[in-house]
């Protein structure tokens, strides 16, 4: 009797396509995928660059920090009796009043310290004045009164005082100094210093200033 051979099962046959569509599937993904992630990045760093570029826009022209400006309004001289070519007497009582102001075009506030104005007769020192600190708003103009008592023997120690009080004009000068510092975004400080020279012609009859000149000088 012939034995039957035993026949080993052969094994299924591999399905190929259905591993290339696996294959081709995962490719799909990972290229969607970095595309995703090239597509955000790009997109993270062009607002990153644009942020920046507005930022520097804006330090350049709405926050660029500008001079704040420091002008003498007017001046009122008090108690002054220079009537009749009459020269005052050492110990008479004259004092000046200045209505100062000072504006600021920042978008940011501008604090400042103590003011100083200091006035000369014919470049001597005859008085000195300090007006207390405060604050300008932005984009807003404060004023201030500053009282000054005029030092009389100084004024007196000047041999020209007599043939200018014959005239009834006094050539005086004087130099106002304001520091500060502008603040922005909190970030961004800036210190000023403001000075500003006036020549002046003292009338003694009405008591009021004449042709008054002042130029101004900013520090940052």
């Amino acid at each position: 009797m012939v034995e039957k051979e035993h026949v080993t099962p052969l094994a299924p046959a591999i399905d190929r396509n259905h591993f290339n569509n696996d294959e081709e599937d995962v490719v799909f993904k990972k290229t969607i995928d970095r595309r995703k992630y090239v597509w955000w990045s790009s997109s993270i760093v062009g607002a990153i660059i644009l942020l920046a570029v507005v930022v520097v826009i804006l330090i350049f022209t709405i926050f660029k920090i500008k001079e704040p400006e420091i002008k003498m309004n007017n001046v009122i001289v008090n108690n002054l009796t220079f009537m009749n070519n009459i020269i005052p007497q050492p110990g008479t009582n004259i004092s000046l009043t200045a209505d100062i102001s000072v504006k600021n075009p920042n978008f940011a506030s501008f604090r400042y310290k103590n003011t100083t104005t200091s006035l000369y007769y014919r470049e001597m020192l005859i008085g000195v004045a300090r007006g207390p600190p405060g604050q300008s708003k932005a984009r807003r103009t404060t004023r201030m009164n500053i009282t000054m008592d005029i030092m009389v023997d100084k004024l007196l120690e000047n041999p020209n005082l007599r043939s200018d009080i014959g005239t009834g004009l006094l050539n005086m000068s004087s130099y106002t100094i304001v520091g500060g510092r502008v603040k922005l975004l909190t970030v961004i400080k800036k210190h000023v210093t403001v000075s500003m020279n006036c020549t002046m012609k003292v009338n003694i009859i009405s008591r009021t200033i004449e042709d008054q000149k002042c130029k101004r000088k900013v520090k940052i």
